[in-house]
């Protein structure tokens, strides 16, 4: 088309012709695409060019009626040559896969007649992936792993802030869209200085030990009791001691696993135990050391809990309250050489069988309250400090719905060197933000953006990550699709475990038939690997989200549909959390393949992102809540004459879950009969997936009482568990079962998942009213 302009242009003895150029070309430095609009005139005669340098257009004589004839007739043939040709090159391009059609920054479409010389490449899947894996090959991520936990980093401390500066540096020589941060002002516990926590045994006294570690977010306080056994401090444990034991003023020893630091105490409390002392038992733990000592904290929570449902951002501007979830009684890590000298001291029953651990040369008894017990005195000086904290993001701009966005995200904080807890996770997250930076650069165009978020003090419960959602609430629900977590990612090599949001499961089984196994001298893919180990791999890999992992505020607070994954062995990676957390260890633990490894994670990461930026449609499995809804309501089936009994009934509720598969059965036909490169109907049908999740928060909780409101996954009583449990308590022991509280939980959750149904559903006139 260039040519026939130009044939036309000097048959017209070179007239002036203004024309508009948009330069779709993308910026390298960092910014954004843009439409720039170009006017240019040439006059190879006369002209005179100004400062500005723009040329004046010159008048010329009219011409003969002779001339003008053999002008329009030359023009017309040479426009129906630059047609031709046109025509040739496009059907040209349209066999070698056609051409996606071009967006300008604020989104609105450019035709090809305004774009000259405008020819965009073609990426599908099949090509992603080839460039995808052959950029990750070149990859080495131990520099960076080595970088980021040379030394202990504890959130806010000036290592930590350093390491911010460095992942800041790094995003933009990426050539992100933008790199930004955010601070937040939080109260982080920490050991006292000259105050050493303390266990000692009492007449005589014998200071038991002096622990390296601690549990953040303890109450402060000395406690003195006799020591009774609680084997993992679950529910269950804590009911079977009861049944033999006092435990009430006493001071519980249990040992690590199973449950979360939090859970352990946060039960004990609830038996009016005086405080509690946490053990690595070498059953569980036979990889650390006799004096190993466990970090963590015990908040059942997540974020700043001195500002429940606040962002942290100034404390004065928020009311003196604290999270209902920090415990009241004083709780710390031991050692299992101290464990060892506190079972001398407990006597009475012997434990049954299932709660005996591996300590050598002791029996494991479960106490009792008698004058010959010794009693244990427990100290526990921590103090609260408040902190500066960084969060640090970048962003690649999507093309089209650049208002919508996926965050991958990892830890930057850690209590001793942190490899696998926090370094890991930070140097895939740098190597994603290159690698995808790199795609698009290499001619990628993806529909939505991907926020890189490196978060701090995710060792005191995902503080970092929570105070960002509490700050951003009312938007990120409505913008952000999906979350990915990358914190201990890699635990070792042969075995995959999953856990998150169900409607994203489909993707994670997608992805890892398409990545190769990191394990040395296969050819298998992360599928094939698993699937000759675990023939159903999904009953055996995925797992419940725990309030541990920095996912599970995406979910069960903001409903953003989230998922965490990671690479691990048989023998679970015991050193999380300890100072054993070290380079070699890692290595150990993946054969030194660690590069294999976390080429593995980087690829299952990156083609999840890619997947759900590229295609159309988000790629989320929203009709697999149609089959978690039919399990439950199986489950509660049993308990049909017990409601009945009540002069209730569940019917409501079975019809508010078909409503619910009806409207996610009507979405999948909806985009079956939609025109999906309509971007304003591509864009409506997407967001009805993204509120999914945001649905399923129930709208009658306080976010400040109950923050973790998912029906699934959440927190509290009108949950789906809750329901259940309550349920059985009443067949089990009818005098605790309150009948109007399960009327309220019945209530709440039947239209908690009718308004999920109807909001899948789409406009209200689309919606069955029949109640």
């Amino acid at each position: 088309m260039n040519q026939a302009r130009t044939a036309i242009t000097n048959l017209f003895n070179n007239e002036p012709q203004m024309y508009t150029r948009f330069n779709l070309a993308g910026e390298h430095e960092g910014e954004s695409n843009h439409v720039e609009m170009k006017l240019s005139s040439e006059d190879d005669d006369v002209g005179e060019h100004h400062n500005n340098h723009m040329t004046t257009p010159i008048i010329r004589s009219r011409k003969t009626r002779k001339n003008f004839c053999f002008m329009v007739a030359g023009a017309l043939l040479l426009f129906f040559i630059g047609f031709l040709l046109g025509y040739l090159a496009y059907r040209s391009r349209s066999k070698d896969g056609g051409c996606q059609q071009c967006a300008s920054a604020d989104g609105a479409d450019t035709t090809n007649q305004d774009i000259e010389e405008y020819d965009e490449l073609v990426l599908y899947w099949n090509d992603l992936k080839e460039m995808l894996s052959k950029k990750i090959k070149l990859t080495s991520f131990e520099d960076n792993i080595n970088a980021f936990s040379r030394s202990s980093h504890d959130a806010g401390s000036e290592k930590d802030e350093d390491n911010a500066a460095a992942i800041h540096e790094q995003f933009l020589s990426y050539g992100l869209n933008k790199v930004w941060h955010d601070e937040h002002y939080v109260r982080l516990q920490f050991q006292h200085r000259s105050l050493p926590n303390k266990v000692t045994f009492l007449n005589p006294e014998e200071v038991v030990e002096t622990p390296s570690a601690y549990l953040a977010y303890s109450a402060q306080g000395t406690p003195e009791g006799k020591l009774v056994y609680a084997n993992f401090g679950r529910k269950e444990d804590f009911q079977l001691l009861s049944q033999n034991v006092n435990i009430n003023g006493c001071i519980v020893l249990v040992r690590a696993g199973k449950n979360s630091f939090a859970e352990k105490v946060a039960n004990a409390q609830k038996m009016n135990a005086k405080g509690v002392l946490i053990y690595p038992d070498p059953e569980e733990y036979s990889d650390l050391q006799e004096d190993t000592v466990q970090f963590g904290h015990v908040h059942m929570g997540t974020g700043d809990p001195y500002t429940p449902g606040f962002p942290s951002f100034n404390h004065t501007q928020f009311p003196p309250v604290k999270s209902s979830g920090l415990p009241q009684i004083p709780a710390q890590t031991i050692s299992r050489r101290a464990a060892k000298k506190l079972f001398s001291g407990i006597g009475g029953p012997e434990c049954p069988v299932a709660w005996r651990g591996s300590l050598s040369g002791i029996i494991y008894r479960m106490g009792n309250s008698s004058a010959e017990m010794r009693t244990v005195k427990l100290e526990v000086n921590n103090v609260n400090e408040e902190r500066k904290i960084f969060n640090v993001f970048g962003v690649l701009n999507g093309f089209v719905d650049a208002d919508r966005y996926i965050v991958i995200g990892a830890q930057r904080d850690s209590w001793g060197p942190g490899v696998a807890k926090s370094a890991v996770g930070t140097s895939i997250l740098l190597e994603l933000a290159r690698i995808l930076s790199d795609l698009v650069k290499d001619g990628y165009k993806p529909m939505r953006s991907v926020v890189f978020a490196s978060w701090t003090a995710g060792d005191f419960g995902a503080v970092g990550a929570t105070e960002w959602l509490e700050g951003y609430l009312p938007v990120l629900h409505a913008k952000a699709f999906a979350y990915i977590n990358l914190d201990a990612a890699i635990q070792g090599l042969s075995d995959f475990q999953v856990s998150g949001s169900p409607i994203l499961l489909d993707l994670v089984e997608k992805t890892i038939k398409n990545v190769k196994s990191p394990v040395g001298g296969t050819t298998e893919t992360i599928y094939e690997k698993i699937k000759r180990t675990y023939p159903n791999w999904k009953s055996s890999c995925v797992q419940q989200l725990s309030m541990e992992n920095a996912a599970y505020p995406f979910l069960s607070y903001t409903g953003i549909p989230s998922v965490s994954f990671s690479v691990k062995r048989q023998a679970p990676y015991q050193f999380l959390g300890t100072n054993m957390d070290t380079l070699q260890q890692l290595k150990n633990a993946v054969d030194y393949q660690l590069d294999s490894a976390a080429r593995a994670v980087t690829e299952v990461a990156a083609q999840m992102a890619i997947r759900l930026t590229h295609d159309h449609q988000l790629y989320m499995d929203y009709e697999i809540y149609s089959e978690v809804l039919k399990d439950f309501i199986s489950e509660i089936r049993n308990y049909e004459e017990n409601v009945k009994s009540m002069g209730l009934s569940f019917q409501w509720l079975y019809s508010a879950t078909g409503d619910f598969s009806r409207a996610a059965f009507g979405l999948t036909k909806d985009f079956e009969k939609a025109d999906l490169t309509d971007q304003a109907l591509c864009r409506a049908l997407n967001d009805r997936i993204m509120k999914v999740e945001y649905n399923f928060l129930s709208p009658y909780v306080s976010t400040r009482d109950a923050p973790f409101r998912h029906i699934f996954f959440g927190s509290g009583n009108y949950t789906l568990s809750a329901i259940k449990e309550h349920l059985n308590l009443r067949s089990s022991n009818i005098s605790m079962f309150d009948e109007d509280l399960f009327r309220n939980q019945l209530a709440l959750v039947t239209w908690t998942i009718k308004g999920a149904g109807n909001s899948l559903t789409g406009d209200i006139w689309d919606i069955d009213n029949e109640f």
